[in-house]
């Protein structure tokens, strides 16, 4: 079977992403006007980039919903929404002002893609959940795929599309309403 197209967009602006809170899955966050406009332009490049039958899934938190909700009017499908593409929940952390936190040691013996902190996920658990999703979009019959989901889950499902582990998750910073285009083989 030929390739496919998958198209990651990480969700337009949050609230949360300007007050510098820790969303993880945190579920209401809603965007912002500058999120909106970003949504709206992750759009217009979707509608360049994909051409044939396509498929809109997303994370089902909102900035996300709302974020594929602007892509799905533009390309004329409905969106699917999939908890598995949620961002990695931080758990207790989540909410909370990234100025108030101190940096806490990686346990010994630990490498630090593994720790949940704040009892949520680690990112070896991120890669895993990553695992269905990616095996849904290969499958799919369709010729463009477009992810709309979070920054470390991109970042994750990245690693995991080019065949490296948790432990090698790049960390450059994905923007708001950015769309970062991978062509994917089939099995």
């Amino acid at each position: 079977m030929p390739p496919f197209h998958l198209h990651l967009v990480r969700h337009g602006q949050s609230t949360w992403n300007v007050e510098g809170r820790l969303q993880g899955q945190a579920h209401h966050p809603d965007l912002t006007d500058l999120g909106l406009s970003q949504a709206h332009d992750a759009a217009a490049l979707l509608a360049e980039r994909v051409t044939g039958s396509v498929t809109i899934v997303s994370s089902d938190l909102v900035r996300a919903r709302r974020t594929a909700d602007a892509i799905a009017a533009v390309l004329g499908v409905e969106v699917v929404f999939d908890p598995d593409l949620r961002e990695q929940s931080l758990g207790e952390l989540e909410g909370r002002l990234t100025s108030d936190l101190t940096a806490e040691p990686t346990p010994q013996g630990t490498h630090i893609s593994e720790v949940r902190w704040g009892g949520g996920e680690s990112l070896e658990d991120v890669h895993g959940r990553l695992a269905a999703p990616i095996d849904r979009a290969t499958t799919s019959d369709h010729e463009h795929v477009v992810w709309v989901t979070h920054g470390d889950t991109m970042r994750v499902a990245l690693a995991r599309l080019a065949g490296r582990s948790h432990r090698e998750v790049e960390w450059d910073p994905i923007a708001n309403g950015a769309v970062v285009s991978v062509t994917v083989p089939r099995d």
